[in-house]
């Protein structure tokens, strides 16, 4: 299928989902995410802030476990055109972006370019770790910013059944996705 339809198919899926089935799929993400990473103290993290009104993925549930674990949380935030990577800490102040986003009040780039974990918004992920996103290109021009070590992974509700017919040659495929029932790798025997 092509993005577009992929897009809106799953947004309507997602749509579907009572606020309840969301928190309790992702707090089950979250466990799955746990059990097969089990994230280190020290570790870098950068995760995405969700957009709840659109039933992304609640990843406030990573933040608070690795704010508990002493590792270090980075977050998105779009200023001007670009993508920064902001650190946040448990005091840290937020406000609500224009889209629905809690971000945080500073917009002080970290520079931090290696984190072990990226993890990423998606609406749809492929059996080949094809995404499809809202599509700004925010993810691929931080995947292509940030080091080939860190593991690039998409959480997603929905498991994949169709391929991404249109994928672009500057789209840059996950590592991993991680759902409510399991944890698929496309790194191809190079753990």
């Amino acid at each position: 299928m092509l993005k577009a339809e992929l897009r809106k198919k799953y947004m309507q899926k997602r749509k579907a989902l009572s606020t309840d089935e969301a928190f309790l799929l992702s707090e089950k993400i979250f466990a799955n995410f746990i059990d097969y990473f089990n994230p280190k103290e020290c570790q870098k993290a950068h995760v995405f802030l969700p957009i709840l009104t659109k039933k992304e993925i609640d990843t406030q549930i990573f933040i608070n476990y690795f704010f508990e674990h002493n590792i270090r949380v980075f977050v998105p935030k779009v200023v001007g055109d670009e993508l920064v990577n902001i650190e946040i800490f448990e005091g840290s102040a937020f406000e609500t972006s224009q889209w629905g986003i809690s971000e945080p009040v500073s917009n002080e780039d970290s520079g931090e370019k290696y984190f072990d974990y990226v993890i990423t918004p998606l609406l749809y992920c492929d059996k080949k770790g094809n995404r499809v996103g809202y599509g700004k290109g925010f993810y691929d021009g931080l995947f292509q910013s940030i080091s080939l070590e860190t593991k690039k992974i998409g959480v997603n509700y929905f498991d994949p059944d169709e391929y991404i017919d249109d994928v672009w040659k500057n789209d840059i495929p996950l590592d991993y996705l991680v759902t409510s029932t399991e944890v698929l790798s496309f790194l191809s025997g190079l753990e």
